[in-house]
């Protein structure tokens, strides 16, 4: 039984619907960490995000799988997807980026997997930075594109010890591309880019409105607007204790 079986209950579920535009660009640099008090500025772009009017795909486990703390320098943290409450999003994608928080470990290497159903489209080893932080991984080339209207799982699992009995954490949340309507596809493409990630969050595409605002915020780290909205985005799935927290530069570092 290889690690994911392990954990992982694969339980059957309707294809929903669809959506594209090509993968995003890979990110991602060290920046410094930021103050969980910024201020609500009167120019602030509204970024709660609203959910898609669509049923998101029933799971069988939870966040984290085993005990896991000895994983984490700080027993008390854990690692966590950025994503809503139920792990489910929508994005417009190929190959889109997804986004976890890591704490502080002494673990070097993680094992991302994407599945569709019980089988595995891709599976790569991740390599950890050395710091606790937001890390992000782009599907890469050599990784299928994601199809449209198709529910795909990803699982990450940060192994705390070299043999199969040792503990582990296990991250699960879903994915699905679908196409973006035509009057979308023109309000993105008229868009300022700097209330981009607005659309995206009003229209429930949940991969594209992290993305978007992860972009700006290492093109302009000290844009008062940008981390008002960023925070406001994670404030509204109720990811406000990751606000602060610095983006590492892991992104599409893989191991062999």
């Amino acid at each position: 039984m290889n690690w994911i079986q392990k954990f992982v209950k694969f339980p059957a579920f309707p294809i929903s619907v669809v959506l594209i535009i090509s993968g995003l660009p890979s990110i991602v640099i060290a920046e410094s960490p930021i103050s969980l008090k910024l201020q609500r500025f009167h120019w602030q772009i509204s970024q709660k995000f609203i959910p898609p009017n669509r049923k998101a795909p029933q799971t069988t486990t939870g966040g984290a799988s085993r005990r896991g703390g000895s994983c984490f320098l700080q027993r008390k943290e854990t690692s966590t997807p950025l994503m809503p409450g139920n792990k489910y999003g929508l994005t417009f994608a190929e190959r889109p980026t997804f986004y976890w928080y890591v704490p502080e470990t002494a673990v070097q290497t993680a094992r991302f997997s994407l599945l569709d159903g019980e089988d595995i489209v891709y599976e790569t080893n991740l390599k950890l930075p050395n710091q606790s932080g937001i890390i992000g991984f782009t599907l890469p080339k050599e990784a299928p594109s994601l199809k449209v209207g198709k529910q795909y799982r990803w699982y990450m699992g940060i192994p705390c010890g070299s043999d199969e009995l040792a503990e582990e954490i296990a991250i699960n949340g879903w994915v699905e591309r679908i196409e973006p309507t035509p009057d979308l596809s023109k309000q993105i493409a008229t868009t300022n880019p700097k209330q981009l990630s607005q659309v995206y969050a009003t229209s429930g595409i949940w991969y594209e409105a992290v993305h978007t605002l992860v972009q700006q915020r290492l093109a302009n780290p000290s844009d008062r607007t940008v981390m008002a909205n960023w925070q406001a985005l994670l404030e509204s799935v109720g990811l406000e204790d990751l606000v602060s927290k610095p983006l590492v530069d892991i992104c599409n570092k893989k191991t062999k």
